[in-house]
């Protein structure tokens, strides 16, 4: 329903707001309901993006958006515990193979982008990083990259992802359900004040240097060290978790309204096409890194697939699968692409459009 002319123009601007919020809260929750993985990100992204396809939605207004990349860093530097961390330095061979098989997922995925699709270089390799969405949205969003079809082809593969690898998992392994993920500790008030506090200043600091996607990496940065070094304990309350997953799904699916119905139905094959290649360089990665690690092939596949942390570490725990190997992968591949990924697209400049 449209908001009077005589209210407010920042009253309606809020209420609009409000009202995509509150279609990303409402797909999150029957996601969860669904027991989908990853759920209040990827039911949020879905329901706001079909939302947005019957009618245009207004863009989150900056103050939200900052603020959701500053709880997200947290979030993603949260899972560098000194537990975790001395984790990966277990399987360092197979950790080698995961940072090149992660570039050659991203250089495989954007080619065929690039290419088959015509897309830019910046749109090709920040629709095709492993996961990191975050990070992704935020360097897409510093760079004037299409965030709309971003988010589309990486919803896409979140959604296929969780669908279809449970089924992989068991005909490689005959895998069952053998134990439930430990409870999460969450951080006092003390710690969270200065979680989000130095994640803020840090991305004030980025910021105010030119450092690109700033407050989703200051942010990051600054959990990771708090929490590597055990000056900062647990992580955000669930709630507050629900809160930024429904924030960011918001802001992501929000910007496919921006897209003609004409180019969201041509992202659809293209979708399929990058979801293989990015599972078919992820999975030849895999077999390598398994013997190397001395682990079976089902744990690898599920370390080495291109989905976000959450609902990997769910579907190992699932699976029955090594949660520390799984674990430390994903954490790894998360970290690289939180941390770097303003580096790795920062040397692509944006094309002009071609003169007519």
């Amino acid at each position: 329903m449209p908001v009077p002319s005589y209210v407010p123009y920042h009253l309606r601007t809020l209420s609009r707001e409000a009202a995509v919020i509150a279609c990303a809260a409402v797909g999150g929750t029957l996601f969860t309901l669904l027991g989908v993985p990853a759920a209040w990100l990827s039911g949020s992204m879905l329901v706001v993006s079909i939302f947005g396809i019957t009618r245009p939605l207004p863009d989150l207004r900056r103050p939200w958006f900052d603020s959701t990349m500053v709880m997200s860093g947290a979030l993603i530097g949260s899972a560098a515990t000194p537990e975790a961390l001395a984790a990966t330095a277990r399987y360092p061979g197979s950790l080698l193979v995961l940072v090149v098989g992660l570039l050659a997922i991203m250089l495989a995925t954007g080619a065929y982008l690039r290419f088959v699709a015509r897309w830019s270089w910046i749109d090709s390799l920040l629709a095709a990083a492993p996961g990191a969405l975050s990070a992704v949205i935020s360097v897409a969003q510093d760079k004037g990259a299409n965030i709309g079809r971003i988010a589309a082809i990486q919803l896409f593969r979140i959604l296929v992802l969780v669908a279809v690898l449970p089924s992989i998992m068991k005909l490689s392994s005959g895998g069952t359900p053998l134990s439930l993920p430990p409870p999460v500790a969450i951080a006092s008030v003390g710690d969270l004040a200065l979680l989000l506090g130095s994640g803020l200043v840090t991305g004030l600091i980025f910021e105010r240097i030119g450092i690109t996607a700033p407050f989703i990496l200051g942010a990051t940065l600054a959990s990771a060290l708090l929490h590597g070094t055990g000056l900062v304990h647990g992580t955000m309350p669930p709630e507050i978790a629900i809160a930024v997953m429904v924030m960011l799904g918001a802001a992501m699916g929000g910007r496919v309204s921006n897209l003609k119905r004409g180019e969201i139905a041509a992202l659809f094959p293209l979708a399929i096409g990058g979801f293989v290649v990015s599972m078919a360089v992820a999975f030849a990665f895999a077999w390598p890194a398994a013997w190397l690690a001395g682990v079976p092939y089902a744990s690898a596949m599920a370390a080495f697939a291109p989905g976000g942390l959450e609902a990997m570490a769910m579907l190992a725990f699932a699976m029955g699968l090594d949660p520390l190997y799984v674990g430390a992968h994903h954490l790894t591949r998360f970290m690289l692409l939180g941390l770097l990924m303003p580096f790795l697209v920062g040397w692509v400049q944006p094309e002009k459009p071609s003169a007519p």
